[in-house]
């Protein structure tokens, strides 16, 4: 039985958590028992870990950072994991360091970000990240990065671990699956037409999400394809965010927007959609795109990240803030014959079920894990 402590930032709901949370419902559990601990209090997904049987530990950093140093320290002592997985920059770092000056060799940073820009990043997680860049000469024995652009951007801030690998993101694909009936349901719950044209974003509200440039795209289709309804979800993507409210009544359109906040039926909501818009400045590996194209469902995104590896031919790209090239690319999906778009749903679903199977992700990590414990070649 190989034990993995994974030693996240904080269990807030996030693409990176949720990733973590993936990889730990489909962990083999008769070879892994897994420990998860969070630097930064209980989340949204910490009760969902700890449903799985897992134990989560959260420790208070921000506010006590020397009683959660220790603490942290003596968990790791009592637990002598074989593999310290950490998940975000701040948790490579503290969880990096306290692994090691308790004795703990095989330590695996987990990169989920792509740039650290001053717009969308923190002083503080700009100023880990440069730590961690000097640190990765001796500190951790590999890197896992969720894409090959992050991979190379964080060589180029000076990354230099012993083994560099990626490992992309997995999806469940018996719950991202095309939907017949989503789409009905979903018109009905916003009092739509069951022929209404659905344009789905999802995303917390964040600068890197790009929500302003978003709704800027949206307007300019709502002006050309004035049936078409645009549904935004994510954390802070609701009525009372006036600067998204602002931004949607300046579009003209505001009746064809709905605005449905933080939603824990997202594979429903994407299912019933037409097609996926992903609008993002940064991002390293979306996991919005394999999840719509899990459901089937044709994708425009920004050229951000590995964006264009994981699309492929399975929906048109632009580049980042040609917001609109964005509103070309949605009216240019819109207008496919049936024939047409239904092939491109096939394909996208085909291209998934090849390549974002979460099973098959997960069976990475574990090799991976074995490899490293075992003192084998780090390859995935």
């Amino acid at each position: 039985m190989i034990r993995v402590l994974f030693v996240a930032t904080g269990l807030d709901v996030g693409g990176a958590e949720i990733s973590l949370l993936n990889i730990l419902q489909h962990l083999d559990r008769s070879r892994f028992e897994a420990h998860v601990v969070s630097l930064t209090g209980h989340g949204d997904v910490a009760p969902r870990i700890a449903a799985l049987g897992i134990t989560v530990t959260s420790f208070d950093f921000a506010r006590q950072p020397l009683r959660s140093w220790t603490g942290l320290r003596r968990l790791m002592r009592n637990l002598r994991p074989h593999v310290v997985q950490t998940w975000m920059y701040h948790a490579d770092l503290i969880g990096g360091l306290a692994a090691r000056t308790v004795g703990l060799r095989h330590v695996v940073w987990g990169i989920r970000n792509l740039t650290l820009d001053p717009q969308g990043s923190r002083r503080s997680t700009r100023l880990v990240a440069a730590g961690c860049a000097r640190l990765s000469r001796w500190l951790p024995a590999a890197v896992v990065s969720c894409s090959h652009a992050a991979r190379d951007v964080h060589q180029a801030l000076g990354y230099r671990p012993q083994h560099f690998v990626v490992i992309g993101n997995g999806f469940d694909l018996s719950e991202f699956r095309p939907d017949p009936g989503a789409r009905a349901s979903v018109c009905h719950e916003l009092d739509l037409p069951a022929e209404a044209e659905l344009i789905i974003h999802v995303g917390r509200y964040h600068p890197h999400k790009n929500h302003r440039g978003l709704i800027r795209a949206l307007g300019l289709v709502h002006r050309q394809r004035p049936e078409a309804h645009f549904v935004l979800v994510g954390n802070d993507v609701d009525a009372a965010n006036h600067e998204i409210v602002q931004a949607v009544a300046d579009t003209g359109g505001a009746a064809s927007f709905h605005l449905l906040g933080l939603r824990q039926d997202i594979a429903r909501l994407i299912a019933a959609s037409h097609l996926l818009v992903q609008s993002s400045t940064s991002e390293a590996f979306p996991r919005v795109l394999g999840e719509a194209m899990a459901c089937g469902v044709p994708c425009v995104t920004t050229d951000v990240g590995d964006s264009r590896l994981i699309v492929e031919r399975c929906g048109i790209v632009v580049p980042p803030d040609d917001n609109p090239g964005l509103a070309r690319a949605i009216l240019e999906l819109l207008s496919l014959p049936a024939d047409q778009l239904e092939e491109l749903r096939r394909k996208a679903r085909a291209r998934a079920l090849s390549q974002f199977d979460i099973r098959a992700v997960t069976r990475q990590y574990e090799t991976f894990y074995m490899n490293l414990q075992g003192g084998l070649p780090c390859a995935a």
